[in-house]
């Protein structure tokens, strides 16, 4: 990448946004970009929290792993999105592993440069503090979610929240491309392949979405909606 691409990176995340034009190009001169391939690990649940990562394009997953070896995902981020913030502000080892759903390119910025940066923005600080805060009451909502809703509700919810992540959903259809397996989804909902499978052909035989592939096309956005209890 060159700099002029990496400061356009930076750029599009709200958390660097805010920096100063020194600031932010003092910050572009030390981040690495990499490149990983799909199903290619960019962390690991339980390594030290020496640095956050910028996705610059593509898609990656946040997911905790049991002893057992189970899986639940927590969340997909893509472009102009951060992750690996909690542990670089606490010092403290990975709470989660990420990795790549499709091919991706990051900007790896260390602690060092991170403290560096928010020494001299107190706007840096106040972002990432928004940032921890936002992470915090996105957890909580799941937790609530896995207590208070059946598993019809959670996958509604979460179809809901994927279509707005790229459109207001100004009408009653939306094709939705969740670059997610069934597999991928259950864990995120926290239940099995089978039971999110049903489920989908639940809603399908419903009319309220339709199944193609890695692709759900929102046949009726508000009934899925009350599904979910928005």
């Amino acid at each position: 990448m060159t700099r002029d691409e990496i400061l356009a990176a930076l750029r599009e995340t709200q958390v660097f946004s805010g920096l100063d034009p020194t600031s932010l190009g003092a910050l572009a001169a030390v981040c690495v970009p990499r490149s990983f391939r799909r199903d290619q690990y960019l962390m690991y649940q339980g390594d030290p929290g020496d640095h956050l990562v910028v996705v610059v394009d593509g898609l990656v997953k946040i997911m905790v792993t049991s002893d057992r070896g189970d899986e639940m995902v927590l969340a997909t981020l893509g472009a102009g999105e951060i992750l690996g913030e909690l542990s670089v502000i606490d010092q403290g080892p990975r709470s989660a592993s990420v990795v790549a759903v499709q091919p991706t390119t990051t900007l790896v910025v260390t602690r060092t440069a991170l403290i560096t940066a928010m020494q001299h923005s107190p706007a840096l600080l106040d972002a990432l503090l928004r940032m921890l805060g936002g992470l915090v009451r996105r957890l909580t909502e799941q937790a609530s979610d896995l207590v208070f809703l059946d598993l019809g509700g959670r996958i509604a919810k979460l179809l809901v929240q994927r279509a707005e992540q790229v459109s207001q959903i100004p009408g009653r259809r939306l094709a939705v491309d969740l670059h997610l397996t069934q597999t991928e989804l259950a864990q995120m909902v926290g239940a099995s392949r089978p039971a999110v499978n049903r489920v989908l052909q639940g809603l399908v035989g419903r009319g309220l979405i339709n199944v193609d592939g890695k692709t759900i096309e929102l046949l009726d956005a508000p009934a899925l909606r009350r599904r979910a209890g928005l």
